[in-house]
């Protein structure tokens, strides 16, 4: 079993959490516009969710090819609020950044999960008025209730979002939350909702089932926020290198796998 969830199974779980609700109408949309899928040339997908008018944030493994060679940002497509067939905003991307410390399959597994993230910036801006990107919120204790939004294999055309789920644990930089996530869900964002509109306190990296029950693991996403726009800032670790003008950018205000990564097979 997974580390954390050796420590989890006894606990869990910890409230009665909500089920899934499809948000197949456009009016169900109202409010999670900024999130959406992130295609890939290769057919495989992943959820992001714009943290900036032109930056889209997703978990770093999602911009690695199964060969652990990382991705074209041009190869990406990023569809906010898509919906059967259709999107409120369709977007390729342009350059990418993955977080410093993440190395795909090597490493220390806690270490590797803390730092799968990265950025996506888009060929040109989605209007706020369009899709209103989201901000970092309040860390969340253990048990307490955060919600999630998210595509998966077997919903992969429409956007789910699960109310109510719980924070099962908390490291430093980690998370392990009771969300229903699956593959494809790499990259939703996790939300805390205590100032009254929702804020991102992680998103997800990695999951497990197991008798019907599920583990989804994921990044502080406060922290790795920051060091993400601070990279995007200075060109550090940008790829591919272009001439860069300089811009303010917003600031953001025993196994030795931790589950498995979700991304489509």
């Amino acid at each position: 079993m997974p580390l954390l969830l050796v420590l989890l199974v006894a606990a869990f779980p910890a409230l009665a959490d909500t089920g899934l609700r499809r948000l197949g109408q456009r009016a169900d949309l109202l409010g999670w516009e900024a999130v959406g899928r992130l295609d890939r040339a290769d057919g495989g997908f992943c959820t992001g969710v714009l943290v900036a008018p032109d930056l889209v944030l997703t978990a770093a493994h999602c911009l690695f090819d199964r060969q652990a060679r990382r991705v074209d940002p041009g190869a990406l497509t990023f569809r906010a609020g898509f919906r059967q067939g259709a999107a409120i905003a369709e977007v390729a991307g342009r350059r990418a950044v993955i977080h410093a410390d993440y190395r795909p399959g090597a490493g220390d597994a806690l270490a590797r999960l803390s730092a799968d993230a990265a950025l996506v910036q888009l060929a040109e801006p989605i209007p706020a008025g369009v899709a209103a990107p989201f901000v970092p919120g309040r860390a969340v204790p253990k048990g307490g209730a955060v919600s999630v939004v998210s595509y998966a294999t077997g919903r992969q055309d429409v956007l789910s979002w699960q109310p109510g789920c719980t924070v099962l644990d908390r490291r430093p930089g980690v998370y392990a939350f009771s969300c229903d996530v699956w593959f494809g869900s790499s990259g939703a964002p996790v939300f805390e909702s205590s100032s009254g509109r929702a804020r991102i306190v992680s998103i997800v990296s990695s999951g497990t089932r197991e008798d019907g029950r599920t583990i989804a693991y994921g990044m502080e996403a406060g922290r790795a926020l920051d060091d993400l726009m601070a990279a995007m800032r200075s060109g550090r670790g940008v790829f591919p290198e272009e001439a860069v003008t300089a811009r303010r950018l917003p600031a953001a205000g025993g196994r030795s796998d931790i589950g498995a990564r979700f991304v489509r097979p």
